[in-house]
């Protein structure tokens, strides 16, 4: 397929299923209940980097987080205390993810909106002007949320040691910088042409079979090559079809299989 014929197709299932009735289950609904970039923000880093393991899980762990945190979350982290933040959390887990990793985690971002003023401006403090990508600026963000961390590793926010493909992250700015039916976005700083495509298994299943990556592992660098390719596609918003094409193998009634249909190279991206 020529390269014009595959922008049509993706922009014509982006069309179909880049819609809100398309979201559920999926923990960017979460955001939806915020309307201040400041609350959304944290309500984003939170939903996104509790998203690995069972969606019903993950949401309802989302869910406890945030109802206790109340109707502003972004004014609880600044406001609250590690007591404070042990007595609302106390036996969190959520798969690998203990109470002291939510803890130091929303400490380090207590402490990065206190130096920086938000998160956003957190970012932009590590952004170098020229950079193709925001890799960079998100190693340098994970960096400042994982301070609390004696070695900077969790299982929340990925080390910046740019081996993760960094995906929670890469969907979080997904969020924030991207405005349409499904992004909310927030962010006013950061080109979404700088974005980096949030690579699961199933995005990557399907850019095997589309032909954009021989790479055998979803790490950084096939993250990288792949968003080049649809860049190629779409340069000045490279993510765009992320939400459309992984709705394939993620929602019941679609799967995998389907987009043979619709994208006959991508035939063999799993069942």
């Amino acid at each position: 397929m020529a390269p014009w014929e595959l922008r049509i197709v993706l922009d014509r299932l982006y069309e179909e299923f880049n819609r809100r009735e398309f979201v559920h289950p999926d923990p960017i609904e979460f955001l939806y209940g915020y309307d201040d970039p400041a609350d959304r923000e944290i309500v984003g880093l939170v939903a996104s980097s509790l998203a690995y393991g069972r969606v019903a899980q993950i949401l309802k762990t989302v869910s406890s987080i945030l109802a206790a945190m109340g109707d502003h979350p972004s004014r609880f982290v600044r406001d609250a205390s590690h007591d404070r933040l042990t007595a609302a959390f106390c036996g969190f887990r959520h798969r690998f993810t203990t109470e002291e990793e939510l803890v130091h985690t929303l400490l380090g971002v207590q402490d990065a909106i206190r130096e920086h003023g938000s998160l956003e401006k957190t970012f932009m403090s590590g952004a170098v002007a020229g950079d193709r990508t925001v890799t960079r600026a998100l190693c340098r963000f994970a960096e400042a949320i994982n301070c609390r961390f004696r070695d900077g590793c969790n299982s929340l926010i990925p080390h910046h040691d740019k081996k993760s493909s960094m995906k929670r992250l890469n969907l979080f700015l997904r969020w924030m910088v991207r405005r349409d039916r499904v992004d909310p976005g927030g962010w006013d700083g950061i080109s979404p042409g700088a974005l980096v495509v949030p690579l699961d298994t199933h995005l990557f299943r399907i850019a095997r079979g589309l032909g954009f990556t021989e790479r055998r592992s979803a790490g950084l660098a096939t993250a990288l090559e792949i968003t080049e390719r649809f860049r190629g596609l779409s340069p000045d918003d490279p993510v765009k079809y992320d939400f459309a094409l992984t709705r394939f193998g993620i929602r019941a009634e679609l799967r995998n299989r389907d987009l043979s249909y619709l994208l006959p190279s991508a035939g063999s991206a799993g069942s």
